[in-house]
């Protein structure tokens, strides 16, 4: 990428994989705009990332279309354009397929799904005005490597849809030199994981440990800027695909 200043939008960005993420376009010289839905823990996340550096943030449900153009406007005004987009804002919860209600099915569907097409539809407005850009989502290795032990139809079926919606717009989108790609993310030690043993997963990897948040981080910053890489979805999972292949 360019060494002048550009500028990343980053939703979920709270905590976690998407706060690292941003920490990680800041220390490259980026301009950060953050979301979550929880405006106090957002506020934190601001403060912790240093409010000397050059942040924004916006409030809101990424499900709601209205958040991702006020992401956007956000960021054209206080930055001048939008560069980058991470949709790392995401949801999952392990339940049986037939205990799944309605209304569990369509929590899934608004955030992980309609969120990313939302905030993604906003900011491709934006970057076809400014000649191209790249998208990085954040999807998981589970949709084409599911396991008995974690019966997650629901999330996974929306974060497939993530996938699905990537290869799609790198087709449709590469005329515009928008480039798309994500992060099929293995087990990774991040606070959604509370008080449970993430480390007891270390057995299903290869390289028999979990990932730590800063090894996505590295992940989406080489999608993001690789020029000549798109419809790329890059398995970041300590070998737990390959260990199956």
């Amino acid at each position: 990428m360019s060494r002048k200043r550009e500028t990343v939008l980053v939703t979920g960005s709270s905590s976690g994989i998407g706060l690292d993420i941003a920490r990680g376009f800041l220390e490259k010289g980026f301009n950060v705009v953050l979301n979550a839905r929880n405006e106090k823990k957002l506020s934190e996340a601001a403060r912790v990332l240093g409010q000397d550096n050059p942040i924004a943030w916006v409030a809101g449900d990424i499900g709601n279309k209205e958040t991702g153009e006020k992401m956007v406007r956000a960021a054209v005004d206080r930055f001048g354009g939008v560069n980058v987009l991470v949709n790392n804002a995401g949801i999952f919860g392990v339940k049986p397929f037939l205990e799944n209600s309605e209304e569990d099915l369509d929590a899934f569907i608004h955030t992980n799904l309609k969120g990313t097409y939302f905030v993604s539809q906003a900011a491709v407005r934006q970057m076809k005005k400014q000649g191209g850009g790249s998208i990085v989502n954040i999807g998981t290795v589970l949709v084409l490597h599911p396991t008995a032990s974690l019966p997650a139809t629901a999330p996974l079926v929306t974060k497939g849809g993530v996938h699905a919606l990537t290869t799609s717009l790198a087709s449709e989108l590469a005329a515009d030199n928008i480039r798309v790609n994500a992060v099929a993310a293995g087990t990774i030690r991040t606070p959604l994981w509370g008080d449970a043993d993430v480390d007891s997963f270390s057995g299903t990897t290869l390289m028999n440990r979990v990932g730590e948040v800063g090894e996505i981080t590295e992940a989406v910053f080489n999608l993001a800027a690789s020029s000549f890489t798109t419809g790329v979805i890059l398995p970041v999972d300590g070998g737990y695909v390959h260990g199956r292949s």
